[in-house]
């Protein structure tokens, strides 16, 4: 059986948000400060096992509203699916009708009347009857692992009664197997006291013990081995990395072990009906090829004949473990207006092979976007960088404005538009494309021609253009010029002589001769048209766009005094910055 789903009413942040998880892996991200932690807690006030006590709420934890004060009980519903059989006995007084005849089980924790100290007593109870307690024999088929962030995962490997080791080394032995080895360690204490520097060590502490205390006091001592039977060698076993101690093997590696072993003894553990992990933070003390290996490995944890599933939770605000992780095991946090909501990128609905476009291309970089509290999405790396200098010398720092520039590497926009909107995240969105007007046709069965318009003209949209403006809703938006980035811009008189100057670093000569011929042409439109088709539209050798964007950034972040900034870009601008535009 796995948790299904977990409803979290009035903790913290948290007002009333519902999280949908899957078997397996999930991956919980959002910005700082969105209630990641919230939802750990929330786990963990149900699934926290022998190594870590249940958590304890105080009046400080009750969710506070805006302008209001904290009132009412913490709340968490936990409802279990794909039970078996045995699960369904063991869980009884907890099963629900589920969808196709189907059962679940259900458990709830409360939080409330406050002791004098403020501390919230807790209450669990099964199904909808409060009066039906979750008894302790249900609480050990619920089995959870914690790892905290920035833990120290070498002292939960050393040695003791009760570590992660010494629980799978009972785990995976049998009587039979406990018995041998305590022979063996019996005949090892045995033959290790008959050697010299072992009895004469025994001999001068008895002897010393002797004269101290007088033959009637002195109690009877000898030397042997610490561990001399299966339990105490369990107690006292301890993971050795390349030869040495693991307090000397480096953080990250460690933490790794230590998942290894936790793993190991949750998948053997035969006696829990639902095995669970929950990692807040992985990425701490792993650089990012570690943090690809180990998402890697916990999307598909691979289980041996007679190993149970174990379920997994980890929480993230890492860019390296979204871009990672398949759409499905995604939960977002987003903070809107009316308060912290989920959605799962999972659930969207996208064209044939978008999604597939879209998990190809999250990189590092665009898996930004599951953390933007706003986006400015381009076509490529030129736009990026000239968007984000256009907007500087308009007045708008994007980094202040906590908006995250991305590019879509074409026109892959129908990938990542359908993640944002009023049904999925709630954050501002300006996708920045070109109008790319189709040819016309000028003179009846002759080939149609391309159109280079004025600023200001009314202009057929493409396809692709037109298709996007279907998304739009409150927070997306899409914004274009007339034709296209570059033709735009150079519609500015003010901008054209800059790229110019950007052409002539690139191609000297190029540069030189499409000068004069702009020159020499009449009007923004024809001089638009010159320097465009002279750069983008050769019979060879065509300006690259990437190079040219990048030269030509440079020249306006170098310019001294104000630049003009295409209206439509602008407008994108100050959308994503939430800036009011004048009507």
């Amino acid at each position: 059986m796995y948790l299904a789903k977990l409803a979290i009413s009035n903790f913290r942040k948290l007002k009333n948000v519902e999280v949908s998880f899957r078997p397996g892996l999930n991956v919980v991200i959002g910005p700082n400060n969105v209630g990641k932690t919230a939802v750990v807690d929330a786990l963990r006030a149900l699934l926290a096992g022998a190594d870590d006590p249940y958590p304890r709420f105080t009046i400080d934890d009750v969710h506070c509203p805006k302008g209001g004060k904290p009132s009412g009980p913490i709340t968490f519903v936990y409802t279990f699916c794909d039970l078996t059989l045995d699960d369904e006995a063991d869980f009884m007084s907890a099963l629900k009708p589920a969808a196709g005849g189907l059962l679940e089980a259900q458990i709830s924790v409360r939080y409330a009347d406050p002791d004098q100290a403020g501390r919230l007593r807790v209450k669990r109870w099964c199904g909808n009857n409060d009066d039906v307690p979750l008894t302790s024999d249900m609480m050990e088929n619920l089995r959870g692992v914690y790892l905290p962030p920035l833990r120290d995962a070498a002292q939960g490997l050393k040695p003791s009664r009760t570590s992660q080791l010494s629980r799978l080394l009972h785990l995976l032995s049998d009587q039979a197997g406990r018995d041998l080895i305590n022979e063996e360690l019996e005949k090892l204490d045995k033959a290790l006291k008959t050697h010299a520097p072992l009895v004469l060590t025994e001999q001068s502490i008895v002897g010393r013990h002797k004269s101290m205390l007088g033959a009637q006091l002195a109690q009877a001592l000898e030397i042997g081995l610490s561990a001399s039977d299966f339990q105490k060698l369990a107690a006292r076993t301890s993971l050795l990395v390349d030869s040495l101690e693991i307090e000397h093997n480096g953080l990250g590696f460690n933490n790794l072990i230590f998942m290894a072993v936790v793993l190991s003894e949750l998948a053997k553990n035969p006696e829990a009906a639902f095995r669970g992990l929950i990692v807040e933070e992985p990425e701490a003390h792993l650089h990012p090829q570690l943090q690809s290996v180990l998402l890697n490995y916990l999307s598909s944890i691979h289980l041996d004949q007679g190993e149970k599933a174990v379920q997994v939770f980890v929480t993230s605000h890492s860019p390296n473990f979204a871009s990672g992780a398949k759409l499905d095991t995604l939960v977002c946090l987003v903070e809107t207006a009316s308060g912290v909501r989920t959605f799962s990128p999972g659930h969207v609905s996208f064209g044939p092979s978008k999604r597939e476009k879209l998990e190809r291309y999250l990189d590092v970089t665009r898996a930004e976007l599951f953390f933007a509290g706003r986006v400015i999405f381009v076509e490529g790396a030129g736009e990026r960088m000239l968007i984000s200098v256009l907007a500087e010398k308009a007045g708008y720092s994007l980094r202040e404005h906590a908006v995250s520039l991305i590019s879509v590497d074409g026109l892959n926009f129908d990938s990542f538009l359908p993640l944002f909107g009023e049904t999925a995240l709630n954050v501002p969105v300006a996708a920045i494309t070109d109008a790319d007007p189709p040819a016309v046709e000028m003179v009846a069965e002759q080939p149609k021609v391309a159109v280079y318009p004025a600023s200001g003209d009314v202009v057929t949209l493409s396809d692709n253009t037109a298709a996007m403006k279907k998304h739009e809703d409150t927070f997306v938006k899409v914004f274009h010029g007339v034709k296209t980035f570059e033709y735009d811009l150079a519609l500015h008189p003010e901008l054209r002589p800059l790229m110019i100057a950007a052409l002539k670093e690139l191609k000297p000569q190029v540069g030189a001769d499409l000068e004069k011929a702009v020159d020499a042409e009449i009007g923004d439109a024809a001089k638009a048209k010159t320097l465009f088709k002279g750069m983008f539209e050769r019979s060879s050798n065509n300006v690259q766009k990437g190079s040219f964007g990048q030269a030509l950034a440079a020249q306006i972040a170098d310019h001294d005094g104000a630049l003009p900034c295409p209206p439509y870009i602008l407008a994108a601008i100050k959308h994503a910055c939430q800036v009011a535009v004048p009507v």
